[in-house]
């Protein structure tokens, strides 16, 4: 039994998934990764590349690898997680569907 200073880690969040064809160019990499993962990934590349709006820290501005991705030129920092679970799948599923804005 967990004491009150121990917590169960979330089985969803750090279940490992295939991400899809455009978050692994992101990410730079085919292999699975947690949901938590992926979105460390995405800012990371954002802070690598300096794509954050810098009038508006809360955008971030799509580069080439990006667009594919975000669907759009820009997207907001609440919008990273949509869009991590809509690019992640289970192994031997088909989820992938790109919607475009």
């Amino acid at each position: 039994m967990l004491s009150k200073e121990q917590t169960m880690p979330n089985a969803a969040l750090s279940q490992k998934l295939k991400p899809s064809k455009q978050l692994a160019v992101v990410l730079g990499s085919e292999k699975p990764v947690s949901r938590a993962e992926a979105v460390k990934g995405i800012w990371d590349y954002v802070k690598q590349h300096d794509l954050q709006n810098p009038e508006n820290r809360r955008e971030i501005l799509a580069d080439e690898n990006l667009k594919p991705l975000f669907g759009k030129s820009k997207i907001t920092m609440f919008e990273v997680g949509k869009i991590v679970n809509s690019n992640l799948e289970s192994e031997g599923s088909s989820k992938h569907t790109q919607k475009a804005a």
